[in-house]
């Protein structure tokens, strides 16, 4: 054996038990023997010292050799790129003399390693326009970046590269041409290409069996499973997270069981989180935790990708104070945001927001994600406030806002019927170009008409034509049949029929709700037998009740009577409560203590059935009867509803109670609506005693009706808003009929619109006309 090749066997077996110091005491010797100038021997020790990490030694050696060969450029190149240093890979590439394939290769490796694929791409075509021949890791190289980045269409390039250059049969290359069709979307050719193997590997089922369900084939992935004569771990891997993708829990942990019952193969760090995901999945506590136990018995470390697991499976199963103790133990070095996703929910489903902002606030590295979980808490446990102060630390020093932040904080303007804050947030959407999404479109639909601002959500649902779905339709449909415009929901949920979206439970609530809100009876009974007989949707006691509303404000209260019976399921509050809303509107006494009667027995402390029971009476000049309602309702400790409403100025809401005298600016509201009320009743406005559901003389009926709190907001809001603006008034329950009809009067005494949500509907008055057609 010659003195080069007795160097570099040492070399190797330094090499082999990285041993960098025995290296250099070689490069000594060689120095010393003066075969150093050897360029074989040279590119031996730049391989040792690249492969040691001594990469600047390695390129100094590069550097002094007199005499380089492709070997010695690819060397230094491949350890560049092996070591995410790109740039100057990339330098070095530029000044070769002479490439071959293991030059391009190297390069794309290195832009795949620091996850750059599509300048892989590019590479690759520049390594094909060259007239370089890709070699076998070279294909399964660009076929991984073509994977990545779903460049379906360069893959197929690739594969007539594969067939034309013959690696077809390679084992490696087949199954990276599977994992790429599978991940582009193309499972058709993917299993041409498994069908063609002759010789194919664990990999290439494993690929397949992942193919399979992704594309919803479980039955056939599990046929696959069942076949293999080898499986791997990635073989129960992949069934096991497959059946948790579909939600398929119970299958999961039943292939879970079986590789611990009947495989010699460890389950690994991915067998163990999926298993407890499905556990996760089922919100099952008791089987989490004998996983839980199985984990500690076999040793597991619990860090990272376990631990995590462990903390989403405790928090999302009842076991809040469990997933606590894991994060405080430390045994999840760090929190992923799942896992700090889950936790946070648990507690704010326990309605214990302060552990949960705890967590937040010491949590490093926040993501949009973590950063949406905690406003979205603050919202699922009704603390708007806490959600638009989070939401504007964001904005300031947190990440971007994403379409479901968005979307969160819209639903914190719905609710507060916020439109000023709702237009920010709208704002906020254009700039980040989130606008788009089908989440937000759908949030600024229901933001709007929450805001009494009908036509901008009709203007966004038009916007968002090209990506609605079932939830952007019902949206408007429930929308329009708020804001008293039945006939446009009804003409829009035919649209939506045409457009062969399918309806859902909801959306019939809004057809329904539709033909409600403007008496259209016959077509409410078609639509709800259309919903079970075209579209399979069961009636929920939310579509019963509304039938029963239906009938009940047409006056038809027999028919009303009648449905409930026929009912296959047991009436609830909701329905009753319609019926005897009805009766109130009617005056059908003996049907109203019926319904009452029926009301108080599954809610007896509801002070809604006790004073609409009362009015009834009322109504009917029933004095005696109601009085004793209304003794009952004391005698038990029941209070009426308390009516408010309130106007929203410059970002302050402003309330008002029936005879309000706390409003700094009462003297200045009373007197405005004083003339008011003198210019109305000028106009042939006649005040509505029958509304006072009390035995008083007309003149008190009038003085107590002229205070009601909506008529105050009126006033209020027209004091301090510009001429022409559009007065948006909120209430918590029903408008009565005086204010309705006085507020018809006002907008056309004053020239503008009055919008007037109350608990079922909105109202818009203009020129002395309602929207509702005075059928409320």
């Amino acid at each position: 054996m010659s003195s080069l090749d007795k160097f570099v066997n040492v070399i190797q077996t330094s090499l082999n038990s990285r041993n960098p110091l025995a290296g250099r005491s070689i490069h000594a010797h060689i120095i010393k023997r003066g075969l150093h100038f050897s360029v074989f021997l040279m590119n031996n020790l730049i391989h040792f010292y690249a492969r040691t990490g001594s990469i600047p030694t390695a390129r100094l050696l590069f550097e002094d050799m007199p005499i380089k060969n492709k070997f010695s450029w690819n060397t230094i190149l491949s350890a560049y790129a092996k070591q995410g240093d790109i740039g100057s890979a990339h330098v070095l590439f530029d000044e070769m003399p002479d490439r071959d394939s293991v030059s391009w290769t190297s390069m794309i490796v290195g832009y795949n390693h620091i996850g750059c694929f599509q300048k892989s791409i590019f590479m690759f075509l520049d390594m094909v326009s060259c007239q370089a021949w890709p070699s076998q890791f070279t294909l399964t190289n660009i076929l991984a970046s073509c994977a990545a980045t779903g460049g379906l269409g360069i893959g197929k390039k690739v594969h007539s590269f594969v067939v034309k250059l013959g690696h077809s049969c390679n084992v490696s290359v087949a199954n990276s041409l599977l994992n790429m069709y599978a991940k582009t979307g193309d499972p058709i050719t993917a299993k041409k290409v498994f069908s063609k193997m002759r010789l194919t590997s664990v990999s290439s089922w494993n690929a397949m069996i992942t193919l399979h369900m992704q594309t919803g084939g479980v039955d056939v992935a599990l046929a696959q499973f069942e076949k293999m004569e080898e499986k791997d771990v990635i073989s129960w891997n992949s069934m096991i997270a497959g059946y948790n993708q579909h939600g398929y829990y119970l299958e999961a942990l039943g292939v879970f069981c079986k590789m611990i019952v009947q495989s010699s193969l460890r389950p690994d760090t991915f067998t163990l989180a999926s298993a407890l995901s499905a556990c996760s999945g089922l919100e099952d506590l008791r089987l989490g935790k004998r996983i839980h136990g199985y984990i500690v018995r076999a040793e597991f470390n619990t860090s990272a990708v376990v631990g995590n697991a462990l903390i989403s499976m405790y928090s999302k199963s009842g076991g809040v104070v469990s997933a606590r103790k894991i994060v405080d133990q430390g045994t999840s070095s760090s929190l992923n945001i799942i896992a700090f996703t889950a936790l946070l929910d648990g507690y704010m489903k326990l309605g214990d927001v302060n552990p949960a902002r705890q967590i937040f606030d010491s949590s490093k590295d926040r993501d949009v994600v973590a950063w949406t979980a905690m406003i979205v808490g603050y919202v699922q446990n009704g603390l708007q406030n806490e959600a638009i102060e989070l939401f504007k630390s964001m904005l300031s020093e947190g990440p971007r806002p994403n379409n479901f932040t968005l979307a969160a904080m819209l639903s914190v303007s719905s609710s507060l019927a916020s439109l000023n804050h709702g237009k920010q947030i709208h704002a906020s959407a254009l700039r980040t170009g989130e606008v788009s999404s089908v989440s937000v479109g759908n949030a600024l639909i229901t933001m709007y008409s929450k805001s009494g601002n009908i036509d901008n959500a009709k203007c966004v649902f038009r916007q968002v034509n090209q990506n609605r779905d079932t939830v952007t339709w019902t949206s408007m449909i429930i929308a329009l049949a708020q804001h008293g415009r039945g006939d446009e929901a009804i003409d829009l949920f035919e649209k939506m029929q045409k457009q062969n979206i399918k309806p859902d439970h909801i959306t019939y609530v809004g057809v329904l709700c539709a033909c409600t809100h403007v008496g259209l009876v016959r077509q409410g009974r078609t639509y709800f037998s259309m919903m079970q007989t075209v579209h399979k949707v069961e009636p929920t006691l939310s579509h019963y009740a509304l039938m029963v509303d239906l009938f009940g404000r047409a006056g038809l209260l027999e028919e009303a009577q009648r449905f409930i019976k026929t009912m296959p399921i047991e009436p609830d509050v909701i329905v009753w409560g319609s019926l005897l809303s009805s009766c109130r509107i009617h005056k059908n006494v003996d049907l109203a203590n019926i319904a009452a009667e029926k009301l108080l027995l599954l809610d007896p402390e509801n002070c809604g059935a006790y004073a609409a029971l009362a009015n009834v009476y009322s109504a009917c000049r029933k004095w005696d009867e109601a009085a004793n309602i209304r003794k009952s309702m004391k005698d038990r400790k029941i209070k009426k509803e308390q009516g408010f409403s309130w106007v929203e100025l410059k970002s302050n809401v402003h309330v008002f109670g029936v005879d309000d005298l706390i409003h700094p600016q009462r003297d200045a509201i009373y007197e405005s609506l004083a003339k008011i009320w003198k210019e109305i009743k000028k106009m042939g406005f006649v005040p509505d005693t029958e509304s006072v559901l009390h035995d008083l003389d007309e003149e008190l009926k009038e003085q107590l009706l002229k205070h009601h709190s909506e008529k105050l907001a009126v006033a209020f809001a027209l004091l301090n808003t510009p001429d022409g603006a559009t007065v948006r008034i909120m209430k918590n329950i029903r408008v009565c009929n005086d204010c309705h009809s006085a507020i018809k009067y006002i907008s056309k005494l004053v020239n503008r619109e009055i919008i007037v949500r109350d608990v079922t509907r909105f109202h818009h008055f203009k020129d002395g006309f309602c929207s509702c057609r005075d059928y409320w």
